[in-house]
């Protein structure tokens, strides 16, 4: 049986400044393969869990814990942060406080030098890298000629050269348009789906992953509310009045409609995918736009 890629085991956490734990008896197993996304509201948990996949709880900011977190059949307890990188990369939503080199090419080997790559090989990956987030030839450029947007794929790009299995993303749109948004989960899937790289993503806008999403983590009051594959989260998710908000208009809309008509629908990815079933139907998008606007 596969092991799988990051696995919960009756895990709490408090911080050291805090009153009660930030996460409760959370056993979770984030299956391998998967892209999936952490939802909750402001508060919730999320970030501390993400954290606590890689390393950085309790063993670099401190803290008190219990239970266990294993990253690919590993235990996380006593390991360095550092070691665990070569499994399991993390961009935090302040990817910025990530970047720690003059240009970009020094940003993307950081790293691979610390891990003892020859020099010849960091070279490669380097190059690697950059090319496969849209940057490539800029390894001389300094950090202040990179626009917002691609200084957030350098810091990908730094994840990539290493060659994690499981890539951890803390709000990774946070701060982008919808265009800059969609092109990068764009990106973000085909490496997924060239590399088979195990991703998890907090997101609040949800409708920028639909198409590419495929389980997903409720966290609420430091607990996990619901989680699974999406055809069985988002249903859950929909009769939880205080849940229910989580989900995208998309898919509040589909449920909203099964409840009405008693049919089952498919899992929409897409607005335009939605129409089309709905026409197949003889329903029409005119069903959408009452549903969502009762």
């Amino acid at each position: 049986m596969t092991n799988p890629a990051v696995s919960f085991a009756h895990y709490y956490f408090q911080y050291s400044s805090g009153r009660v734990p930030a996460l409760k008896d959370i056993c979770l197993d984030i299956v391998p393969g998967s892209f999936t996304v952490l939802l909750g509201p402001s508060g919730a948990g999320k970030t501390t869990l993400c954290k606590s996949m890689t390393g950085i709880l309790p063993y670099y900011q401190g803290g008190s814990y219990a239970g266990d977190v294993r990253v690919l059949g590993e235990s996380t307890k006593g390991r360095k942060v550092s070691d665990l990188a070569m499994r399991i990369g993390f961009m935090m939503e302040d990817y910025e406080s990530q970047l720690v080199s003059l240009t970009a090419g020094e940003e993307v080997a950081f790293a691979l030098v610390n891990h003892g790559f020859p020099p010849g090989e960091t070279e490669d990956r380097v190059r690697r890298a950059l090319a496969e987030v849209g940057l490539p030839g800029r390894e001389n450029y300094q950090l202040d000629e990179l626009s917002g947007g691609q200084r957030q794929r350098l810091a990908l790009a730094s994840l990539l050269a290493v060659r994690p299995e499981v890539i951890v993303l803390d709000e990774p749109v946070s701060a982008m348009d919808p265009d800059g948004a969609e092109s990068l989960y764009k990106l973000i899937h085909e490496i997924h789906e060239e590399h088979g790289t195990t991703f998890v993503v907090v997101e609040h806008r949800v409708e920028f992953v639909l198409p590419y999403v495929t389980d997903l983590v409720a966290v609420k009051d430091g607990r996990i509310a619901v989680a699974g594959p999406c055809g069985d989260v988002v249903p859950a998710l929909y009769a939880d009045p205080a849940l229910r908000p989580l989900l995208p208009d998309l898919w509040q809309i589909r449920c909203g409609l099964e409840a009405r008509t008693g049919q089952s629908f498919r899992l929409w990815r897409s607005v335009a995918g939605a129409v089309d079933e709905l026409r197949e139907r003889g329903m029409g998008p005119l069903a959408v736009r009452k549903e969502g606007n009762p």
